[in-house]
């Protein structure tokens, strides 16, 4: 197969704070340097995007030395936390940015589903952004006219398809862009977590649509999600960023392993010192997080566990709540629930503590991760730490982590059983 997609030193910097370097005369050397063709000489090199430090440049890497090519009918998995420049590299393919340095050469043409709407028209209604985005991509009107109604059938917006875009809700825009993006036969069909918009059923479709064109039509589909099931599912190669650079590729089960253990950490969190720099924000900071066996050793199947939170609340007098939301290495919720610590309007400025127990042989064996919701009235989040505090859960009837029996739950189900001859 030939290549479509070639990456060469893919970097991108922005700059932090004010625009500008602070004086003419550097702005007008930064434009001289551009025009010449040279780097930009106030750009800092080897700072990478670690968002959890404070760093020394007014500069943030967002992509740094990217170096990849995709294969044409490639079904490419971009994996990596919240800011490891997932985003970044999608609007670079897509040329909605371009990069700082490096080139990026693309054969063929690109669909993008990068936000809700992107490239839709709020003031012209679904018909007319249908033909919009058509011509966009180069397409004749009676090319656009021929997948005109298998758009509207896939996006179930037929009632509204005359309505302007304006007035959809963002279910109904990320169905239709999908379904435009999708039905356009662009070479290239990039989508972004955007379609964690839809509901679970219209997820399910889009997934089967990505797979029957990648797989059937040949075309390329570069996918970025935090759902490690559909990665799996869709794609069959990985690229793994972490800070803005490039820590992986192999194929989508190597990329999704390799994401995973790289993302191991203890099972306890504590904080020192200064209560403003915890984890949190002016309402809430987390002063502990624990996560540990119900017995002796390491949490297994037959052991269960208890988690322990501590954590400050900055904000008195309102109904205070903390969630607590389990998830495997998959991103699938195996429990999202939590407790009310004020319904009076009666919260305190203090620390509280609330302690959760999962009993033995009711959760299967496999990573987990949990993240945290503080919440006012059930409604409004007051702060959201995800991906908090990732742990195993072994099966010590296997002796290994790595041997793992699908499932979420390990529940002991007692059969019975019966036999009859033929005669």
């Amino acid at each position: 197969m030939s290549v479509i997609i070639k990456a060469e030193n893919i970097s991108k910097a922005y700059q932090l704070g004010q625009i500008g370097t602070g004086t003419l005369s550097r702005d007008i050397e930064r434009t001289f340097a551009r025009l010449r063709g040279k780097e930009d000489p106030f750009l800092k090199i080897g700072e990478s995007n670690d968002r959890s430090k404070k760093g020394t440049s007014d500069v943030a890497w967002s992509l740094r030395d990217i170096n990849f090519e995709i294969q044409a009918g490639d079904a490419v998995g971009i994996i990596g936390k919240n800011g490891a420049g997932k985003s970044t590299l999608l609007k670079i393919l897509s040329r909605i940015t371009s990069p700082t340095t490096g080139r990026i050469d693309i054969m063929g043409r690109v669909a993008s589903l990068l936000e809700v709407g992107t490239g839709f028209h709020p003031e012209l209604s679904g018909k007319e952004n249908i033909y919009l985005n058509g011509a966009i991509l180069g397409m004749r009107k009676s090319e656009i006219k021929s997948k005109f109604d298998e758009i509207v059938d896939f996006a179930g917006v037929e009632r509204y398809i005359d309505t302007p875009v304006k007035r959809y809700s963002s279910g109904m825009y990320v169905r239709l862009a999908f379904a435009v993006a999708a039905h356009l036969e662009p070479e290239i069909l990039i989508v972004d977590e955007v379609l964690a918009v839809g509901d679970a059923e219209f997820q399910k479709k889009c997934l089967g649509k990505m797979k029957d064109v990648s797989n059937n039509d040949g075309r390329t589909i570069l996918f970025v999600s935090h759902n490690m099931a559909a990665v799996k599912q869709l794609c069959t190669k990985g690229i793994v960023l972490k800070n803005g650079g490039l820590v992986f590729q192999g194929t989508q089960d190597e990329a999704v392993n390799f994401y995973q253990n790289e993302n191991d950490t203890d099972t306890s969190f504590l904080h020192k010192g200064d209560l403003n720099e915890a984890p949190g924000n002016e309402n809430i900071r987390i002063l502990k997080f624990e996560v540990r066996s119900l017995s002796t050793g390491e949490i297994s199947i037959s052991t269960g566990f208890e988690y322990e939170l501590e954590f400050y609340n900055h904000k008195e007098g309102i109904n205070l709540d903390a969630t607590f939301e389990l998830r495997n290495a998959d991103e699938v919720a195996v429990f999202h629930n939590g407790e009310i610590l004020s319904s009076n309007k009666d919260s305190k400025q203090g620390i509280y503590t609330v302690k959760g127990t999962i009993p033995p042989n009711l959760i299967n064996a496999g990573s987990f991760h949990f993240n945290l919701i503080f919440g006012e009235n059930q409604r409004f989040a007051l702060f959201t730490k995800e991906n908090f505090l990732q742990f195993e859960i072994a099966n010590e009837a296997l002796g290994l982590h790595t041997h793992r029996i699908p499932g979420i739950l390990r529940i002991p189900i007692e059969y019975t059983t019966s036999f009859r001859s033929n005669r």
